[in-house]
């Protein structure tokens, strides 16, 4: 008998005949193809499009948008990518038509509102990080850290230092930095974490050479652990010639209480879809604006928005500038809807959402560690990093634990990351959770580990709530069916 309740391919579900609106025909005299497009332009095979009603189509999309998991749906712990909640209002402001039927080509005259906003959001990111000068073209975080990698590197070109080819970077990074450096052209060496998890400058002195162009990291890290050497390790890389690039993925944790700015650092992107509510992800697009200090500002993208006795307008003349490094001028909606989240909660605000995200982490943090191994067993900030079971169970694995949540309706967190926790499991749960989900959550992963222990046969074939059971995940990343 058929699944009533599994979304039928359209293919599947064609019959000859069936239609869904038909326009009213035609008045105008019908030209020849040729007199429209050229022949040699045509497809000349017939289109086999799968005939179905309007009805049909329309359950058969909305079916597929409900079997995707969603921010709005569920708790989503997933540790890095900072999946908050996006609030509702911020969409309603972007959807304003004053923004929303605007034009990047028109007249400068006719969008001095946009403008001004645009050098607004300018400032305000500044003043949240302690940099000099931004840009908001990168259209997403690894973007932003593309930018400024290319930032440093013309830098380096201007002042004859072309033999700097060498970005340090901590083994608890986030992927995309050592893959941002070697695409930026830089040679790339990992910096080992202490047994604390952190960089130690006596660790760091034996990497200190002339070729070392700088250093990326964030702070609080990757482990969700707060770099306390800070202001030495950027005063050793100073000290050697070179700039220190943070990675803004992590200010969810220091909002309104520390700047990057402030500990010595050069470079900054952010991720607007993580720190500033925006959607993130496949709800995107983000935006990944990078903030310099002035002796870095030549070099950012063109053009720049500036204030003039006339108002505002577009710079192109940055002869030291990288160039453009995104179509048109950036996500302005994305730009929008964060400068309107920011403003709703003020600077007190700000420090309202670090103080709870880091309040929420080290709450999960001190439950779980009965049940989960802690590598790392000191406070915490924005997110944690788990080991695996404390008790080992046998066969049983991280990704047990993280299917098993699946059928309570719970994303999974980040899981086999950072590479140097074993088993990792790596949890955020954002100042946007409430105690009674992380209560929920709690008992959840309490559960899984009873589960792993008596009923690991089980645990290893879970999900079974869900519309796609386990995957062969392996196979399907080397041998992906595309069509």
């Amino acid at each position: 008998m058929k699944d009533l309740r599994r979304p039928a391919l359209l293919n599947e579900s064609s019959s000859p005949g069936k239609r869904g609106y038909l326009p009213p025909v035609s008045d105008v005299p019908e030209l020849t193809s040729d007199e429209l497009i050229p022949s040699s332009l045509l497809r000349h095979t017939p289109l086999c499009l799968p005939e179905l009603s309007e009805m049909e189509v329309t359950r058969h999309f909305t079916k597929l948008s409900q079997r995707s998991f969603g921010v709005d749906q569920g708790f989503y712990p997933l540790g890095s990518c900072t999946m908050k909640y996006n609030p509702k209002f911020l969409e309603e402001v972007a959807r304003l038509s004053g923004f929303q039927d605007l034009h990047p080509l028109q007249d400068e005259k006719n969008i001095q509102g946009a403008l001004g906003l645009w050098h607004y959001a300018e400032e305000v990111f500044s003043l949240i990080t302690g940099m000099d000068q931004f840009t908001l073209q990168p259209a997403a975080g690894a973007h932003g850290e593309l930018t400024g990698l290319f930032i440093i590197k013309a830098a380096l070109e201007d002042k004859g230092e072309t033999d700097r080819d060498t970005i340090l970077i901590p083994d608890s990074a986030h992927g995309t930095n050592p893959a941002s450096a070697a695409l930026a052209g830089f040679k790339v060496q990992k910096v080992p974490s202490s047994p604390e998890g952190i960089i130690e400058p006596e660790t760091l002195k034996t990497y200190l050479g002339s070729n070392i162009a700088g250093m990326m990291l964030t702070n609080p890290n990757t482990l969700g652990l707060f770099e306390r050497n800070i202001l030495t390790i950027t005063k050793m890389i100073h000290e050697i010639g070179g700039e220190v690039y943070y990675d803004g993925a992590n200010l969810n944790a220091i909002l309104g209480w520390a700047r990057p700015g402030d500990m010595g650092f050069d470079l900054v992107h952010l991720n607007l879809h993580k720190t500033f509510a925006t959607p993130h992800g496949g709800g995107g697009p983000g935006a990944g604006p990078v903030g310099v200090k002035n002796h870095l500002a030549k070099y950012l993208p063109v053009p720049r928005v500036i204030s003039t006795p006339q108002g505002f307008k577009w710079d192109f003349d940055a002869p030291h500038s990288i160039g453009k490094v995104k179509g048109f001028w950036g996500h302005f909606g994305v730009i929008i809807k964060a400068l309107a989240y920011i403003l709703s909660l003020g600077s007190k605000g700000l420090k309202q959402v670090s103080s709870d995200a880091v309040l929420a982490a080290n709450y999960l943090q001190t439950e779980l560690k009965e049940d989960y191994n802690l590598p790392y067993d000191c406070f915490c900030l924005h997110e944690f990093v788990l080991g695996g079971l404390k008790e080992k169970a046998p066969e049983i694995n991280t990704l047990d634990i993280a299917k098993g949540l699946m059928d309570f309706g719970i994303h999974p967190p980040t899981i086999y990351f950072p590479l140097i926790v074993s088993e990792a499991l790596m949890i955020e749960p954002t100042e946007a959770v409430t105690l009674e989900l992380m209560d929920t959550f709690i008992s959840v992963m309490r559960n899984l580990a009873r589960k792993a222990m008596e009923e690991p046969e089980k645990l290893k074939e879970a999900p079974f709530t869900t519309p796609v059971r386990r995957l062969d995940e392996v196979s399907a990343a080397r041998n992906p069916i595309l069509k």
